[in-house]
């Protein structure tokens, strides 16, 4: 796991989840996104995410919260969520998966692409 990758846990207080805790957090009422980080040593774009995920979650003012998939966890829950590229983050609400964006996006994609898939 990269500096900025752990940077999520230790600073910003992200839940770093196994595949029981991401399914507990997956289960509320309110959305919640699990970043896949993948490999950050041969996918540069790993800690691109890293560092956008946080402003992310402040711009849109606590409508979802966000963990990082542990890397044992990984590879199950991205089989289970249909997850092929990595990094990606994968939005939740009541068990059911609400959309996913894949790779690091221009910050009005994501505004765009997270107000859909909260709204819908």
């Amino acid at each position: 796991m990269s500096v900025l990758v752990r940077n999520l846990t230790t600073r910003h207080d992200m839940p770093l989840v196994d595949e029981a805790q991401a399914d507990a957090l997956a289960a509320g009422e309110g959305a919640v996104a699990l970043f896949f980080p993948g490999n950050p040593q041969t996918n540069g774009e790993s800690n691109d995410v890293a560092v956008i995920l946080p402003e992310l979650v402040a711009a849109f003012q606590g409508r979802f919260t966000a963990a990082v998939v542990a890397p044992d966890a990984e590879k199950a829950l991205a089989a289970r969520h249909g997850v092929f590229v990595m990094p990606n983050l994968v939005f939740l609400r009541r068990g059911q998966v609400l959309g996913t964006i894949p790779k690091i996006q221009d910050w009005n994609v994501y505004m765009t692409k997270i107000s859909a898939i909260l709204e819908g």
